[in-house]
Formats: structure tokens, C-alpha cells, sequence
């Protein structure tokens, strides 16, 4: 069967008007939607099921299973009833991860597979985090669906803004994602509390930086990056005060502060190497904007922005203290996952503190 991204699958369902059934340009017989961003996930099985179903009808053709709860025969069922006052019905299981491939039922749906009921839309939803089951891709239409980049969450925010009727000052959306991180499921959860909160006022819903603030606990000057910059440009005072108010916002945990400030460390090593290697100080942000764009990593924020802050960075560093740093991140994950841990805000102050002291001729 065929392979699409996510963006594929949209393109391809704008065949044809909501509701559409199985006529010319219709969706294939079988999805099977895998990947690590589920958010997109339960969007691509909206979006399928509104292209196939109309409002009226689908009270009685849809229906979602998880799909370690049936058997055998409660998958025939559910993929050979024919569907009422409609031309398909749909049927999506959910979590198709924890059928055994030695078990009766996933036995009878790779059979099925290979035959499908054409009045029937079969969606199977694999769970975040695990490998795509190759048999299924084989004999589905597979759908990856993984994690946004960075440009794309501003862009999914304001879309989901949108659905709910919050108009979101710009501003406002960049604190936000930098504040909660890009999250989709998390996102989504902040938006529908802004989108609440403003539903009763006078200015039509609309959400300033102000009220992302309040919401998040998010104050002017003491936002995650806000701490990220302050260690990297080794201004350990400034970084050990951001440690707790940025800890106490929304979503933050200390886990979440030490991969940021991981990757900061790696980043600016990146930028140093460059340095190292001849790479003049006037390109070395258009060289590591270069690595960005080849390898496409998700979660970083602009890349243009991220390579001119790495490349800013490296000014405070060499390559002896950025390893020494690095261990000692490697040293603070440890602790800050230990079972007997009980303060992340002290193991990150002590952290941050002691990159400030690093000599730049560490070894």
C-alpha cells in the first residue's frame, strides 16, 4: 500500500466535499496512522472521518475501539456491519500497539487487510513512541505523523486559535510556545484555558502577552529562554534566580530545563568546533544555520534565531570547558532522575552556578 506524511493525507482528502462517501477521489480502504505526535493523529482521524461522514449519519456509522479490548469476533463485527443511511462507516482502533502478532484478532485483522470491506473506513492508531509494525504499513495506506518543526507550532497555534474563536496577538503566541514548549497536546490545553477565559469579555476573545503571562506564570524577563541565555553567556548569578520562577510555570519541570539547557551546550560546542576549523566569525551563523536546515531538529525555536544564539554563545566558550559543562549536565540528569531525588531546584542551581565558574582553558 501507499506511504504519506501527514500533510499528504490532507492534501488528499480535499478531493471531493465533507461527507463524501466513497465516490471518485475517496479515501483508501485502511489507515494505519503511526508516529510520535498523537495530537496530529486524532486530527488526521477527524479530518477522515469528516470527509466520509456527514453530521447527520455518523451517530450511527462511527464507531472507536482500543484494540487490545476485542476478539476476533468482535472485529468482524464491527468491520463487516453494513453502514445506515450512508454510503461508509468508519471504525478506528485505537492503540494497535498491544495486540500480540501471535493473537487470534491481529491474525484475523492482517486478513482482513489483505480484503477490506469496501463500505467500511478502517483506521488503526498506533500509540507515540514506538516503531512503525512493518506488516501493517505493508498492507495499510501509512501515515507518519511525527512532531512539528518549530515554524509549523507557531503555525498550528494560530490554526487552533482559530477553531477556537481566540484571536491570539503575536506576541502573545511567541510566549506561549516559548513558555510551554512545543507541546501540541500542552499547547492545546493553555489555548482552550485563554479561549475560556475569554469568552465573556468585551474585546471579542482576544489574548495579549499579558494574559499568556497570568496563565502560564510566565513574567517579562523570567521565561525559559530567559535562563537558557543567561547560563550560556556564563552570568551564573542571573540564571540561579531564574531557576524558580521558571520552575514555577506551567508545564516546567527541571527535567525540561536540563535538555534545554543540553542542547544549548551541544549547540554552542557546534559553533566552537566551526570556529576551531577556520570557519570565520563573520559566516559562523550562516554555517551553523546550514547544519540546521540538514538536519531539520525539532524543538528548537527559529533556527535563524538559534544559530545566531549559538553563534553569540561561543564567544564564552572553549571547547575544554564546553566538555567539562557537558558532564556536568550529564552528572545533573542523573541526579534529577534519581527515585530519591527531592530538589530540582537545587541540583539546578548548583549546575548553573558551577558553569559559571568553568576557566574557558578547562580540559
Amino acid at each position: 500500500m501507499g506511504a504519506l506524511t501527514f500533510d499528504a493525507l490532507l492534501r488528499s482528502l480535499k478531493q471531493g466535499g465533507r461527507g463524501a462517501g466513497k465516490g471518485e477521489g475517496a479515501p483508501a480502504a485502511v489507515y494505519y496512522l503511526h508516529g510520535d505526535e498523537d495530537v496530529l493523529k486524532d486530527e488526521a482521524v477527524r479530518a477522515l472521518v469528516d470527509r466520509v461522514l456527514d453530521d447527520a449519519s455518523r451517530d450511527f456509522n462511527l464507531d472507536q475501539r482500543r484494540a487490545g479490548d476485542l476478539d476476533p469476533e468482535a472485529f468482524h463485527s464491527l468491520v463487516n456491519t453494513p453502514p445506515l443511511l450512508a454510503a461508509v462507516r468508519v471504525v478506528v482502533l485505537r492503540e494497535v500497539e498491544d495486540v500480540r502478532k501471535t493473537s487470534k484478532v491481529r491474525q484475523a485483522l492482517v486478513r482482513y487487510l489483505e480484503a477490506p470491506n469496501p463500505t467500511t473506513l478502517l483506521i488503526l492508531v498506533q500509540g507515540a513512541g514506538e516503531p512503525p509494525d512493518a506488516e501493517l504499513a505493508r498492507l495499510a495506506t501509512s501515515v507518519a505523523i511525527e512532531p512539528l518543526p518549530a515554524p509549523r507550532v507557531h503555525k498550528w497555534v494560530a490554526h487552533r486559535a482559530r477553531q477556537l474563536q481566540l484571536t491570539l496577538e503575536p506576541d502573545a503566541a511567541a510566549l506561549l510556545v516559548e513558555s510551554v514548549g512545543n507541546d501540541l497536546g500542552a499547547l492545546g490545553g493553555e489555548l482552550e484555558k485563554l479561549a475560556a477565559v475569554g469568552a465573556g469579555r468585551t474585546d471579542g476573545g482576544r489574548a495579549t502577552r499579558d494574559d499568556v503571562a497570568a496563565l502560564v506564570g510566565a513574567r517579562p524577563g523570567a521565561t525559559l529562554q530567559d535562563l537558557i541565555d543567561a547560563a550560556l553567556e556564563r552570568r551564573a548569578a542571573a540564571a540561579a534566580r531564574l531557576i524558580e520562577p521558571v520552575l514555577e510555570q506551567a508545564g516546567m519541570t527541571g527535567v525540561r530545563i536540563l535538555m534545554a539547557l543540553g542542547t544549548a551546550l551541544i549547540g554552542t560546542a557546534l559553533a566552537t568546533a566551526e570556529l576551531d576549523r577556520g570557519t570565520p566569525p563573520g559566516r559562523l551563523t550562516a554555517a551553523l544555520l546550514g547544519h540546521l536546515r540538514a538536519a531539520r531538529p525539532f524543538g528548537l525555536g527559529s533556527w535563524e534565531q538559534t544559530a545566531a544564539r549559538w553563534a553569540g554563545w561561543a564567544t564564552h566558550w572553549s571547547a575544554g570547558s564546553l566538555s567539562a559543562a557537558l558532564r556536568l549536565a550529564l552528572d545533573a540528569d542523573r541526579a534529577l532522575k534519581s527515585t530519591t531525588l527531592t530538589d530540582e531546584r537545587g541540583t539546578l542551581v548548583q549546575l548553573v552556578l558551577a558553569l559559571g565558574v568553568l576557566r574557558r582553558e578547562a580540559a
